[in-house]
């Protein structure tokens, strides 16, 4: 009798579990995002050295850690909460951005992805964030 009451139970458990996973909503791929010319022949004007890593580090602390998370990766903490996958800066296709995209991506955003020229002014500091996502690696 307890081993009856025991197997439905776990059967029930995991009928739920089951179906309640169909209703989960998958996370989009981003769309395609073209990068205007004014922002894909920008260069950056900071040197990528370990000073620079540790500045852009920091602000990613505060700014873009909750979504992207702490590698990149596209896992923090708000990360299952948005319509669209926030990303893997660890990745080939990132890497392969030219610098300027990388810029215009992080600071005047689109969707999700919030614009931060008010957040992050200075544009030195935004070329440190650019330094730090790209030493990010898995």
């Amino acid at each position: 009798m307890k081993s009856r009451f025991l197997f439905t139970s776990i059967a029930f458990l995991l009928g739920s579990f089951v179906l309640f996973s169909f209703t989960l909503v998958q996370q989009q791929k981003a769309k395609e995002w073209p990068t205007p010319d004014k922002y894909a022949k920008m260069k950056n004007s900071v040197k990528s050295d370990a000073k620079s890593i540790a500045a852009g580090k920091a602000l990613w602390n505060k700014y873009c850690k909750s979504c992207h998370g702490s590698k990149g990766l596209g896992d923090g903490t708000k990360a299952a909460g948005l319509k669209t996958f926030p990303g893997n800066f660890a990745s080939k296709e990132f890497k392969a951005l030219p610098d300027g995209a990388v810029y215009y991506r992080s600071f005047i955003g689109r969707g999700e992805m919030p614009n931060y020229e008010k957040s992050i002014p200075d544009e030195e500091d935004r070329w440190h964030l650019v330094n730090f996502m790209r030493s990010l690696s898995k």
